[in-house]
């Protein structure tokens, strides 16, 4: 049985290796939704509004010390949320709450963050990347059949190798290695045959050797 620690460091982990390729597509909708013709200057404003504070949020984790400083998470976090709430910003500082969260060990917290996003999503790619966090947050509280549950939604072809890996990660905590092993073959299966499958690769073996 894994310790909340290492649960902890296995989530960061994950993010570290799966938030980047999930977020890209958020970007990409946000610089257009930023960059539409026609956009009011009210809207505009209110935009370079929430840019700002989200960028004060990031740079709370540039202290020398490498940790953010949680109270100015608290207070930059909250007005985002107030003054704009529902926006691209405004999620994309919940996720980084939510991450400040994890490193602290607090998972009720960082779990409410990603509740937030994942039932009013701003796109659907800040839908999913919430949902797959919030579940990886699950599995670190012992509530991997919830975890599994919350993945059951409909997922956009994008984000089918991602959501079926995290499956199969579940799976294996649940100690079910046959559904896992089906999981991980979905994930290899969505991904393009050009596509880095090493690590996925390693968890089939791994499975296989456990069944020899």
């Amino acid at each position: 049985m894994q310790t909340e620690d290492e649960q902890i460091a296995q989530i960061k982990d994950w993010w570290d290796r799966n938030g980047k390729p999930l977020l890209a597509g958020g970007v990409l909708a946000l610089v257009a939704v930023l960059g539409w013709q026609g956009w009011h200057k009210y809207q505009s404003n209110q935009a370079q509004g929430a840019s700002t504070l989200y960028q004060q949020l990031l740079e709370t984790a540039l202290d020398p010390s490498g940790k953010p400083d949680a109270a100015k998470v608290a207070e930059l976090s909250e007005k985002l949320q107030s003054q704009f709430g529902g926006t691209h910003y405004a999620q994309y500082g919940r996720l980084f709450v939510a991450k400040v969260a994890v490193e602290a060990g607090k998972l009720d917290d960082a779990a409410v963050e990603l509740q937030a996003v994942v039932d009013k999503p701003a796109d659907a790619t800040l839908g999913e990347l919430a949902r797959q966090r919030l579940a990886r947050v699950l599995a670190a509280q012992d509530k991997a059949d919830a975890a599994l549950k919350l993945l059951d939604a409909k997922v956009d072809d994008a984000f089918v190798a991602s959501r079926e890996e995290l499956k199969g990660d579940l799976l294996v905590q649940l100690g079910r290695s046959d559904d896992a092993h089906a999981a991980y073959q979905k994930a290899k299966d969505a991904l393009a045959e050009d596509a880095a499958v090493g690590g996925l690769q390693m968890k089939l073996d791994d499975l296989a050797k456990g069944d020899a």
